[in-house]
């Protein structure tokens, strides 16, 4: 109870018609006003419609329905049947999102005699309006979670129906062209599927603004700015790999010159090359550069009686080392090989 109103159900019986749409929504009654005992004819105080959404995964503004008409002919129905009068709705009143009035039995008949006592007891508490569809809408701002059709935004009441079905969306009945179908999970709803469009908008403005894009970008906009950043990825890859050949063809030709120069014996030129791919070009060239080129035969074997000179204890500085061994120091001592560059170059190095 919400208000002094019963809360609804919402449900919907719909029906099709050659020229526009025939929708019936069922609310469910309750005993939000009391009884007047010295007026037994009176009904309580029923919601007939509001703007939540309905078993048709749409919903019926209630600000757009048109109820001149009915107002002036207000007739309470059973079943929805022509013929079947049973009373009037008394106070109709459309505020708030939803429309409701008092259900007034004539007790003319034995069926609105009937309908009156169950209703009051409770065993019929259920009221179905009859709406003619003038208008959708398929606005995104008119749309809430888990709608799947469009909005009606533009409706006509036409009669109201006290009903004995409503509240359970299987038993809640379509007919179009004359055919009954049972709404259930696979059944079809009349009303036609929200327009994928509408997504598809909402998306667009995210990649828009993930882009950097204004959200009122458009898909050839978008599409630009994608192939603009494609376009600069590719030039981007280029000149890495172009850097990279640029690189490993000054690597080689730095050991290259240093085989020429005997500082670097043939069968080392690879370790070399990989050396200047670990440590960057201008290293490599220093390296190389403290490199003694390899001596002579004559120039380590002494003259006249040609007693072999002795090899040094400890080499002072890098470019004393013998390039075969170069490596060789590098990797078993790098202590050694530090304290060599140092002495060559006066600072530090980094291995």
């Amino acid at each position: 109870m919400c208000n002094g109103f019963i809360e609804v159900c919402n449900h919907c019986t719909l029906f099709w018609r050659t020229d526009n749409y025939l929708v019936i929504l069922h609310c469910e009654s309750g005993n939000a006003a009391q009884k007047n005992d010295n007026d037994m004819s009176k009904g309580k105080r029923v919601r007939i419609t509001n703007d939540s959404l309905n078993s048709y995964g749409t919903r019926v503004l209630t600000a757009g329905m048109n109820v001149e008409q009915y107002q002036r002919n207000p007739i309470l129905l059973y079943m929805h049947e022509r013929g079947n009068v049973i009373g009037y709705v008394k106070d109709l009143k459309v505020e708030d999102g939803e429309v409701t009035g008092e259900l007034m039995f004539d007790e003319a008949s034995e069926l609105s005699t009937r309908c009156k006592k169950q209703y009051e007891f409770g065993s019929l508490k259920m009221v179905s309006a009859g709406l003619d569809i003038l208008e959708t809408s398929e606005d995104p701002e008119l749309l809430v979670q888990g709608q799947t059709s469009p909005t009606v935004t533009k409706s006509k009441l036409f009669e109201v129906s006290l009903v004995d079905i409503g509240a359970n969306d299987d038993a809640i009945v379509l007919q179009k062209d004359g055919k009954r179908i049972t709404l259930g999970k696979d059944s079809e709803c009349p009303l036609p599927m929200l327009n994928n469009n509408n997504q598809k908008q909402m998306e667009q403005k995210q990649i828009a603004l993930k882009l950097g894009l204004p959200e009122t970008a458009t898909e050839a906009d978008i599409n630009a700015k994608l192939g603009e950043l494609k376009a600069a990825k590719e030039e981007n890859e280029k000149l890495q790999q172009e850097k990279a050949t640029l690189t490993l063809a000054g690597i080689t030709a730095i050991v290259e010159k240093a085989v020429g120069e005997k500082r670097i014996a043939p069968d080392k030129k690879d370790e070399f090359i990989n050396l200047g791919k670990e440590v960057g070009k201008e290293k490599l060239e220093r390296i190389v550069a403290a490199m003694a080129p390899q001596m002579k035969l004559s120039a380590v074997i002494g003259h006249q009686g040609g007693a072999a000179t002795q090899q040094p204890a400890a080499y002072k500085k890098l470019s004393d080392v013998p390039s075969s061994e170069l490596l060789t120091l590098r990797k078993e001592q790098p202590e050694e090989y530090k304290r060599l560059y140092k002495e060559e170059y006066g600072m530090e190095c980094e291995l």
